[in-house]
């Protein structure tokens, strides 16, 4: 079951289904889509994540993907090295502005770009080998139909990233003043089960076939740390002794079609 993560240090963690499939339009990118946003990546710190994430999901993305949507991408950190590894780019984004960080790009013809509703995506079934999705599912209302619009247009997987429950994310409650002061502007989200997300992705003819959990310790404490060599040090002795791989998050993970009928 997914929880959301209330902005005051008080609140409890709650249910979020009562929330779900409420909104007609999703615009939760914009944030991440921001200079804002972007300068929590800024530090060395920061690039070391970004560095992890982008080796997660290059490892995650098939040889034989060509053309890939990126939902919400205009933050930039996956469209780049999507269009650095050779796939045909196009980032979805809630808003005009949501491209300002791919101006260059898009005007180079390096990377295509799109205006339109996040949770009622503007393309025809199947009409992408692969569908990416980053910094978004945790923070969208509509999660569920999310997932299904991305299962709709992809032909082969769909990858994103998510908070997962089993790990120190379990804490988050009682943690979130202090990670508002380390990050400034830390954002409502919800925690998930990988269970559920299985179990959703199921109804529309997807499996899991794959998955990388990224940090055993949480992102707020790498970035108070503020030493990529101290944070690389730490989380590969948690590698190393496996709890990366039990209690790790964010999670990066793919979903793959399994029903093969005609389009």
């Amino acid at each position: 079951m997914s929880h959301q993560v209330a902005q005051t240090p008080q609140a409890a963690v709650q249910v979020s289904h009562a929330q779900t499939e409420t909104a007609s339009r999703e615009d939760a990118d914009l944030h991440a889509s921001s200079d804002e946003y972007a300068r929590r990546f800024s530090t060395n710190t920061g690039q070391w994540m970004l560095q992890i994430q982008e080796q997660a999901l290059l490892s995650l993305l098939s040889h034989t993907t060509e053309s890939v949507l990126d939902v919400g991408g205009g933050h930039a950190q996956t469209a780049l090295p999507l269009y650095r590894a050779g796939k045909v780019v196009t980032v979805l984004g809630s808003s005009p502005a949501c491209a300002g960080r791919l101006t260059a790009e898009i005007e180079a013809g390096s990377v295509s770009f799109k205006a339109g509703n996040l949770i009622q995506l503007p393309f025809g079934p199947r009409s992408f080998d692969t569908v990416v999705s980053f910094r978004l599912m945790s923070h969208c209302t509509a999660w569920k139909t999310l997932i299904a619009e991305m299962c709709r247009v992809a032909e082969h997987s769909v990858i994103f990233d998510y908070p997962i429950w089993c790990s120190t994310n379990i804490l988050t409650p009682l943690l979130f003043r202090i990670k508002k002061i380390i990050e400034g502007n830390t954002r409502r989200y919800t925690i998930f089960t990988t269970a559920e997300l299985i179990r959703e992705f199921k109804k529309h003819g997807f499996t899991r076939t794959a998955q990388k959990k990224q940090f055993f310790f949480p992102m707020g404490l790498h970035r108070a740390i503020g030493n990529p060599k101290v944070s690389r040090f730490l989380e590969g002795v948690a590698r190393f002794l496996g709890l990366t791989l039990l209690f790790g998050s964010p999670v990066i993970i793919r979903f793959e079609r399994t029903q093969r009928d005609s389009k």
